[in-house]
């Protein structure tokens, strides 16, 4: 059953603190699970999370540090000594410890790194920092069993006993040179099968799936998801084995690109959470404002042009909402299956198959808007004929105009290396909204012959 906070829940905490019952804390929270904590945490002030994360013991709250929103991890840090954060390190693997240690300023970055008391761990934080963290190296853990070839199947029992003891989840065995350089990959089915006299090297499966340390997270992700691995080892230029990445570490992946994706659709340019500034808002969504608004500017102007059709045929300008909608929706429609294709690695065929298809199906869906639309115009508008031949000659254009623009554009984005998911925000949707209305009087315009 999934954990709820409810009022009594935090009304009981809060006096527990009011209280300093440290003990009667410990109770109510020893046995719950350290996500639940941190989304109790998150619902607390600063000043009550903090003296609750103090009460517990390291071994809980270095889990909860990963769990927290990134303002109320950021406050408690800053009200932690260096020892203190160093005693919650030493209880992460160390991708999660090189992950938290990356929010501290410099100076302490280094008075906690010299707090830590493995001196082994350490090494391997800092090795970790040097990466870029949305690269394989900046996702990746040291943590891993592996084996050499050469070893018996007894000698490598032992070692894995000794390397396991560091590994909280033992996902695959990994199978090594005396270069450190990854061969393959070793079956727990084959190990506990086979004679303990037996060489590695003769029962290692050597196709194994692996990324290099500079590949960027998101194809990283997708690797894993394709093979459906739960973890996936990272090597060097060298070919040597480095770390590994495990599966949770891809779903935050996936989900951060998602929540990037969706901003970027809603025109928010920026990161930013529902709980910032409100100039770090204003900075993340003011630019595509601005960007809307220009193209406002240039939807008067080419209305503008076409005023005189306008004062002669007045019904005219009442179908201009309806167009000018329409394109911006087909064209959304259009870059969303683009743009998804391209995050999934799913597009298939040349650029003029892609677009073919597409014309295609504008086709299909303009002809029976079209239909409804005249009719609808005609019969319950009481619309001259016309007009509603101008309308939906106008809307099966932009149609077919709007979603031709909505799959070359999200394509030619990321052929330039920009994050195509800006083409289903306002961008693609200001630009259809001006091509519908210009093909929607040049069209009245050459029927009219105004």
């Amino acid at each position: 059953m999934e954990f709820k906070i409810s009022k009594d829940l935090i009304l009981e905490l809060e006096q527990h603190i009011v209280n300093k019952d440290d003990a009667g804390l410990e109770r109510l929270l020893g046995e719950m699970h350290h996500a639940d904590i941190a989304e109790i945490l998150d619902e607390l002030d600063f000043d009550e999370a903090t003296y609750i994360f103090k009460v517990l013991d390291s071994e809980k709250t270095s889990e909860i540090l990963l769990e927290l929103e990134d303002d109320l991890r950021e406050n408690i840090l800053k009200r932690l000594s260096p020892k203190e954060i160093a005693e919650e390190l030493d209880e992460l693997n160390t991708d999660d410890a090189a992950d938290i240690i990356a929010e501290l300023s410099q100076s302490k970055k280094e008075e906690v790194i010299s707090e830590l008391d493995d001196l082994e761990h350490a090494k391997d934080i800092i090795d970790l920092l040097r990466y870029d963290e949305d690269t394989a190296g900046g996702l990746m853990g040291k943590e891993l069993v592996k084996v050499n070839e050469n070893w018996s199947v007894l000698t490598c029992v032992k070692e894995m006993r000794a390397q396991a003891e560091n590994v909280s989840r033992v996902h695959s065995i990994y199978v090594v040179d005396d270069e450190n350089r990854l061969k393959g990959r070793l079956s727990l089915k084959d190990l506990l099968t086979t004679s303990t006299k037996t060489q590695i090297s003769d029962i290692y499966i050597k196709k194994v799936t692996f990324v290099n340390v500079d590949a960027e997270d998101v194809e990283v992700a997708r690797i894993m998801q394709k093979y459906d691995l739960e973890a996936i080892p990272v090597v060097d230029a060298m070919g040597r084995l480095v770390g590994r990445i495990t599966i949770d570490d891809i779903i935050d992946v996936i989900r951060d690109e998602a929540d990037q994706d969706y901003q970027l659709a809603a025109g928010i340019s920026k990161d930013v959470e529902a709980d910032d500034s409100i100039l770090e808002h204003t900075k993340a969504r003011l630019p595509w404002l601005v960007l809307a608004l220009l193209g406002g500017f240039i939807s008067v102007k080419v209305l503008g042009l076409f005023e005189g059709a306008m004062l002669k045929h007045g019904e005219l300008f009442f179908f201009t909402p309806l167009v000018a909608a329409m394109a911006g929706n087909v064209g959304v429609q259009s870059s969303a299956i683009i743009v998804q294709g391209l995050a999934n690695n799913t597009l298939t065929g040349s650029l003029f198959s892609r677009l073919t298809k597409e014309v295609s199906l504008s086709l299909l869906n303009g002809f029976i808007l079209g239909i409804i639309l005249f009719v609808g115009s005609h019969f319950l508008l009481d619309v001259e004929i016309v007009i509603g031949v101008i309308v939906t000659t106008a809307l099966m254009s932009v149609i077919i105009i709007a979603s031709l623009i909505g799959t070359f554009v999200p394509l030619l984005l990321d052929k330039f290396g920009i994050d195509p998911a800006l083409a289903t925000g306002p961008f693609i949707t200001t630009s259809n909204d001006i091509c519908g209305i210009l093909i929607y009087f040049s069209i009245a315009r050459i029927i009219l012959g105004f």
